[in-house]
């Protein structure tokens, strides 16, 4: 290889290096996790929320607009005590199927925003709080004939950071430097994944040294619903190892990571 050529290569090979450096994580913990909930489901509350607290964990719960005067009331105290709720919005639109009757080929990036906005409000009426961060419904980025509205919430600043979905690959994130922070992928999890899959993720994202985010549904019932025990599985290995692994909030997690990538 000329020097001509070397040249060029080196930096590239400097440029990848310094972009994937490990970030330094609090108290020396080797990697992070975030556990997210989606939906504001009875089965959280009653089943993943008493697993949570019986381990000293935190997490985040994407709330919609299907909550009611039962329900605030208990996310309200969840918030209290040091559980993030994000948003969700309120109708949870999603491409036309059965199971998603608001249909968003009907919205415009006007009506999702204006929409994304008012659920905000909703939330700091239940949190207090003037700050959230959003999951897409159903992990899609685009309303109407495929208007991506990603751009638009970062334009108003609706929200700090947004999760999509993504595979077990997708959810280990190691690379801060070049993350669209409206666009942080996350590992969606199926049907009745297994606990020792779930436990496996943990492990590889502790490996890479980076953040881990689980995307998670109904929890013993509901529906994309993990088991009691797999879930029990999961926050049973988290306590015994949170030594090694910071278990925090998305939008914790998002601020730490954010800060620290730009001092590396």
């Amino acid at each position: 290889m000329t020097l001509k050529w070397l040249i060029p290569v080196v930096l590239l090979l400097s440029f990848n290096a310094q972009a994937q450096k490990k970030i330094k994580w609090p108290n020396h913990k080797k990697a992070v996790i975030v556990l997210t909930y989606d939906d504001a489901l009875d089965s959280q509350l009653n089943t993943a929320v008493p697993q949570l607290e019986s381990a000293g964990l935190k997490a985040t719960f994407f709330l919609t607009g299907d909550i009611n005067s039962v329900t605030i009331p208990k996310w309200r105290a969840l918030s209290k005590r040091g559980f993030e709720l994000g948003n969700h919005t309120i109708y949870h639109p999603c491409s036309s199927s059965d199971d998603n009757p608001v249909a968003s080929e009907t919205y415009t990036l006007g009506a999702i925003v204006r929409e994304i906005e008012i659920m905000n409000n909703y939330l700091f009426a239940i949190d207090g709080k003037a700050t959230h961060t959003f999951a897409y419904p159903c992990t899609e980025t685009t309303v109407g004939h495929g208007q991506d509205y990603s751009d638009s919430l970062r334009k108003y600043g609706l929200v700090k950071y947004a999760r999509i979905g993504g595979d077990v690959d997708d959810g280990v994130i190691t690379d801060f430097k070049h993350l669209d922070l409206m666009k942080i992928p996350s590992y969606g999890l199926e049907d009745n994944t297994p606990g020792e899959k779930l436990i496996d993720f943990v492990k590889r994202v502790k490996k890479s040294g980076g953040m881990g985010i689980f995307m998670i549904h109904g929890v013993g019932g509901d529906y994309i619903t993990t088991s009691t025990k797999a879930h029990r599985e999961l926050i049973t290995y988290l306590k015994n190892n949170k030594k090694d692994i910071w278990i925090t909030t998305f939008q914790q997690a998002m601020d730490y990571a954010v800060a620290a990538s730009k001092t590396n």
